[in-house]
């Protein structure tokens, strides 16, 4: 079974959005915040990933927010207790912050 998708999802007011869907449940842990990051940066502006984890990945949302403040969206599809799933969503390139996150604003 393929771990990563590449699957259309139908916005009603706009074109379709790829979204790739990460099941970390089957990738070692040592490689899940690497992979995660090496096909987050692959998005385009409005392009999503969707995680499926066995728990709440808080502190790979730390890391994003660390890495690209205001460069991405995190919505919670599902809250466990057993079966976690999110979408993080890239915004638009001028989203993230210049400096590396070092910006005053």
């Amino acid at each position: 079974m393929d771990r990563i998708t590449s699957n259309p999802r139908a916005n009603p007011m706009s074109t379709p959005v790829a979204t790739t869907r990460i099941d970390v449940r089957e990738i070692a842990p040592y490689q899940r915040h690497a992979l995660i990051f090496e096909r987050f940066d692959a998005l385009e502006p409005g392009q999503a990933l969707e995680l499926v984890a066995d728990h709440d990945p808080r502190p790979l949302r730390a890391q994003f927010e660390a890495r690209s403040p205001r460069g991405f969206d995190w919505s919670y599809l599902e809250a466990g207790p057993a079966l976690w799933r999110l979408q993080i969503t890239r915004l638009a390139a001028g989203g993230s912050c210049c400096s590396g996150g070092a910006c005053s604003g």
